[in-house]
């Protein structure tokens, strides 16, 4: 198993600088990913899309998402020509983390709809189709859906490279739904779904993989961890409920080897509690080395 690494930051209006500069940092140090946060209906964020257009033409190497991208109000036909653009831009540097929707009342003040869970994952399902035809060569895209349709529009570009769909899924029919169709899982936070839930929730997925005859293994299993590395060893840690990990490289390097080799996490995402230049460069000049260490 390859592990790959990365760093998720909010994009508020105030912090663009900071941004701009933490992700040539991850860039220049190698880095994998960057996945930049999502909510359109908050006045302090800018819009994420926008950024991230901006941080793949000031990098080189790192790869962007959405961390995730909100579907509802973000038409799917759109999302797809805009995928695709970025990736194009970026010499196949994008992938698109996606959500079905979330804050209902603030999306719906945006002008956007308000959705049930089971309307929410027809939708994104329905979304995900068209999403995919909008990337085929040559074609006229048609999707006859419920929430989204579209009828006969012609498709393309086609993006530089085979743009992931992560699904931020939650809910054990969302979690099949991810095993269903997705290239990835991009776990929440543990605040939205609690440690102890990560492993039942990948083999949720993984057996909905194998009844939609897919290899649990093509997909890419994402966790994102919110802490602090510290300098020093923190107290023996126990991952439970939505507490913050708080500990130092080394701490932190046997947590991801054994969520990597018992949970199956192949990827990880790191959400600083203080994000600033120290955090980073702990994490990849610290952790991540560590971490591939013991690993091997």
């Amino acid at each position: 198993m390859t592990l790959r690494f990365g760093i998720q930051l909010a994009p508020k209006a105030t912090d663009l600088q900071r941004i701009r500069e933490l992700a040539k940092i991850a860039d220049a140090e190698g880095l994998d990913l960057l996945g930049i946060q999502d909510h359109p209906y908050s006045g302090a964020l800018v819009d994420t899309f926008a950024l991230i257009a901006t941080v793949l033409a000031e990098t080189e190497r790192l790869r962007v998402f959405p961390d995730v991208a909100s579907l509802p109000l973000r038409g799917p036909a759109m999302l797809g020509k805009q995928a695709a653009t970025l990736d194009l831009l970026s010499g196949g540097r994008f992938e698109l983390a996606l959500g079905a929707g979330a804050f209902w009342p603030a999306i719906k003040a945006m002008g956007g709809p308000e959705r049930t869970n089971p309307e929410a994952l027809r939708a994104l399902e329905e979304a995900t189709e068209i999403i995919r035809a909008m990337w085929r060569p040559d074609a006229k895209a048609t999707v006859a859906g419920t929430y989204y349709a579209v009828h006969g529009v012609q498709s393309g570009p086609v993006p530089a490279h085979p743009v992931g769909i992560w699904f931020g899924s939650v809910g054990p029919k969302a979690n099949a739904l991810t095993g269903r169709l997705a290239d990835g899982w991009a776990a929440p936070i543990p605040h939205y779904l609690p440690y102890e839930k990560w492993q039942g929730a990948q083999d949720t997925i993984s057996a909905a993989a194998v009844d939609a005859g897919r290899s649990p293994a093509d997909i890419t299993r994402m966790a994102q961890l919110v802490g602090t590395i510290t300098d020093t060893p923190g107290s023996a840690v126990r991952l439970r409920g939505e507490d913050p990990i708080r500990t130092d490289a080394a701490g932190w390097a046997r947590i991801l080897v054994d969520l990597a080799v018992e949970t199956g996490f192949d990827t990880f995402v790191y959400w600083p509690e203080s994000p600033d230049d120290t955090q980073l460069r702990r994490w990849i000049g610290d952790v991540v080395p560590c971490t591939r260490a013991l690993h091997a």
